[in-house]
């Protein structure tokens, strides 16, 4: 009987254990949309672009690349309720057919075939991330970081801005 209660228990244990997701380990602060705007420009993002934000928040870069750039997006979020507000923003903006939305860990998205990737994370993050970044993007990619720079790999190029009464740094860097 205590067998068949404790197998009973770890079975539907085992069921709800997808159902689980990991906590954002970065602190969500959305991008001001002056800093948005800079992004885009930077990366010179065009109609034939794909444009991933890995940890979006409320999607508001790659909406934003849809909307005034018509670029197809990628909006990468380990949290749930950040996925679902980037749907509604871009359903909101009419461009929720050009954009895909994946609520999951970004070091387990597929970057093959993105031509832009935007960053807001963390410096140890953007460290991490590097590798998979130099070994999925294909030549050409752009890569843009808002405030972290990604230690000894130099930019192809940084912009500073004064956004909220705060410096910022954002960085460019160029796929060879």
């Amino acid at each position: 009987m205590v067998a068949r209660a404790l197998l009973t228990f770890a079975l539907a244990l085992a069921g709800c254990a997808g159902a689980f997701q990991a906590a954002p380990e970065v602190r969500y602060e959305p991008t001001p949309m002056d800093v948005v705007e800079i992004m885009l420009e930077l990366a010179q993002v065009r109609g034939d672009d794909v444009v991933a934000d890995l940890g979006c928040g409320d999607g508001r870069l790659v909406i934003e690349a849809a909307r005034r750039h018509g670029a197809r997006g990628l909006c990468v979020d380990i949290d749930p309720k950040r996925i679902a507000e980037a749907r509604r923003n871009a359903a909101a903006a009419g461009v929720a057919e050009r954009v895909t939305f994946l609520n999951q860990d970004l070091f387990g998205t597929e970057l093959r075939g993105i031509s832009v990737v935007m960053l807001f994370l963390s410096p140890r993050f953007n460290l991490q991330l590097r590798p998979k970044l130099e070994r999925e993007l294909a030549s050409g990619a752009r890569v843009v970081s808002h405030w972290h720079d990604m230690g000894d790999w130099p930019p192809s190029r940084t912009v500073r801005v004064t956004s909220d009464g705060r410096q910022r740094a954002v960085y460019l860097w160029t796929m060879p």
